[in-house]
């Protein structure tokens, strides 16, 4: 593929680097990252908040990095101060306002710059738009009165606005000077906010010839951007499976962020995906940083454990285009050890789904799960998902239903699937606070309850369904209180949906990463609170070992092989030892 087996190893370059390069810095810079890293592939970018390079300082660029055997692309970031002379408008981040002409005209000339100079070039994410300008406001108030939208709702038209810029003032510029260019559009991580600002993935994938995906997790308690990290992971799924084959790689930054480990782990979540390339952004912020020479350790080690990686799988969570609801409640339950996977379409073909909030975005929802579950299937729903959907035809597959009232505790009944101990009554550290799913019993079962006093409330309960099963779950008001379940609640959760025929026993902040030829990775996240641990890991049907495939007996030289601890009722469980930060690479031997 490239300087690593199973990926390229790509940086960003900023307009302001560009525009301002020096001969000896660049080469002095260029051989700092040569030092730690072996990286394939530069986009360099001439335009970015009103900065455009010219053509001799990207060809000095241009011909550097071609001296050190690295390929070159374009970039483009559409930020822009305000023209001179024009009256100030309210934009985040400077992101244009598409309703501007002299603005527009600066997006076409730098569109058509990086087109006649570069044969592929990239998007960054900030191709969106928050104005709210009177040209934006009347653009929006004649294009609802035209489709018959009363709400004075932003979302149809910005999403209809920013497919026609992508066309009109991108696209067509860029390819006028060059028609074999190829243009890829990089989404960001805020997903659940896309179709708010203009991002329209359901519309642009037509247009575009790839799309690459933001995985920057950020400092979850003191960033604005409080993303669970399992979202590096899950985000690059969503759009593999989107467009398969087109999502170019992901891409992640040192921003925001106050650990090492925290920078490693979107890298370690991005490669565990099995991406293209892996993006560093950018070259500037990273030159002479000291995440580099850990970073170029990892890569090599995480080179290697992706050669006995084969697609990765789990339960699929479905999340239409332009769909919120539940946000990021997937990569919660990620971080909790739940392998989770995501589409914009429905699995039909999936054996088990996980349905959100958002899910309930497709009007015909109810329709698709309907059957599905009869035939065989077995899904994980959202209080969130039923709640969405009671008026559309959801009773006819439980009795769940909901009036409002919420409880608090930390006393819980389990019941497990072991005969020898069949209910167990563990304690969580802290109280939480869940909606009540109120249920007829007998009707659906509640496999999982925390009581307050003398009464008890379903957190996952079961509905059996035709050949199938719904199970429910009570997601916490606040969806991190998922982590302050107890180990018993989290491995009952996760054994009705294993992923390489596994699952895991253990509390919150361990994640699983599984794939299609019976590997599958172990992760514990690295944070101020976490330990060491011990885990078990329960296999489906008769293994006869646990393999560590880069991990290799110092007196054999072949993989470490990990005894059962036990064999029980169909499966046997593996005992591991697991430290806050290191990845391991498991394989199932039959």
């Amino acid at each position: 593929m490239g300087n690593y087996r199973n990926f390229k190893l790509v940086y960003y370059f900023v307009a302001a680097g560009t525009a301002n390069a020096e001969k000896r810095a660049l080469e002095r810079d260029i051989r700092f990252f040569e030092k730690y890293l072996r990286p394939d592939k530069v986009y360099l970018e001439p335009f970015r908040s009103g900065v455009m390079a010219d053509e001799e300082h990207v060809e000095l660029c241009r011909a550097l990095f071609a001296k050190h055997g690295v390929e070159v692309a374009g970039g483009l970031t559409t930020t822009i101060p305000t023209p001179e002379g024009d009256e100030p408008k309210q934009r985040l981040f400077d992101t244009f306002c598409y309703n501007d002409e002299r603005m527009l005209a600066e997006l076409r000339k730098a569109s058509a710059f990086i087109g006649r100079h570069f044969n592929e070039f990239i998007i960054d994410d900030f191709f969106f738009t928050n104005c709210t300008c009177e040209a934006c406001r009347k653009g929006r108030n004649a294009y609802n009165a035209a489709h018959g939208i009363t709400d004075g709702s932003w979302s149809a038209y910005r999403l209809a606005l920013m497919e026609k810029v992508s066309r009109e003032d991108i696209i067509g510029p860029a390819k006028a000077e060059n028609p074999d260019c190829k243009i890829t559009i990089k989404y960001p991580n805020w997903a659940e906010s896309y179709q708010e600002t203009g991002y329209n993935p359901a519309g642009q994938r037509k247009l575009f010839d790839r799309i690459y995906t933001g995985t920057e997790a950020r400092d979850t308690t003191t960033s604005d951007q409080h993303l669970p990290r399992y979202l590096s992971f899950s985000l690059m799924t969503y759009f593999e499976n989107m467009w398969p084959g087109h999502n170019g790689g992901g891409w992640f930054d040192p921003f925001s962020l106050h650990l090492t480990e925290q920078y490693l782990e979107q890298v370690y979540l991005t490669a565990f995906s099995k991406p293209k390339e892996l993006m560093m952004f950018c070259f500037q912020a990273l030159a002479d940083h000291p995440y580099v020479p850990p970073l170029g350790y990892h890569l090599d080690k995480l080179d290697a454990v992706l050669d006995h990686c084969g697609a990765p799988e789990g339960v699929v969570c479905y999340l239409p285009d332009n769909s919120q609801g539940d946000d990021n409640v997937q990569d919660f339950l990620g971080m909790c050890g739940l392998p989770v996977v995501c589409t914009p379409y429905w699995p039909e073909e999936a054996s088990s789904i996980l349905l959100t909030r958002a899910s309930a975005c497709d009007p015909d929802i109810v329709e698709k799960l309907e059957p599905w579950v009869a035939k065989g299937g077995k899904a994980l729903v959202t209080n969130g998902f039923l709640e969405r959907t009671m008026d559309r035809g959801i009773r006819r597959m439980t009795s769940i239903r909901f009036d409002g009232r919420k409880a608090h505790g930390r006393k819980y009944r389990v019941e497990t699937n072991a005969p020898r101990r069949p209910v167990e009554f563990p304690v969580g550290t802290e109280e939480i606070a869940i909606p009540v799913c109120e249920f007829r019993n007998n009707s659906a079962w509640a496999l999982v309850k925390v009581s307050d006093t003398e009464e008890s409330f379903g957190v996952l309960l079961l509905d059996t369904y035709g050949k199938g099963q719904m199970l429910t779950l009570a997601v916490p008001d606040s969806m991190p209180d998922l982590y302050r379940l107890p180990p018993e609640a989290l491995t009952r959760i996760r054994s009705e949906f294993p992923a390489a025929r596994t699952y895991l026993e253990c509390g919150a902040g361990i994640s699983l990463f599984a794939y299609d030829n019976g590997a599958f990775i172990v992760y514990p996240y690295a944070t101020s609170a976490s330990q060491p641990a011990t885990v078990r890991i329960h296999v489906q049907g008769s293994p006869k070992a646990l393999e560590m495939p880069v991990r290799k007996d110092r007196r054999t030289g072949k993989p470490v092989r990990i005894p059962p601890l036990y064999s029980r009722d169909g499966e046997a469980v593996f005992e591991v030892r697991t430290q806050p930060g290191a990845y391991e690479l498991y394989r199932i031997a039959d």
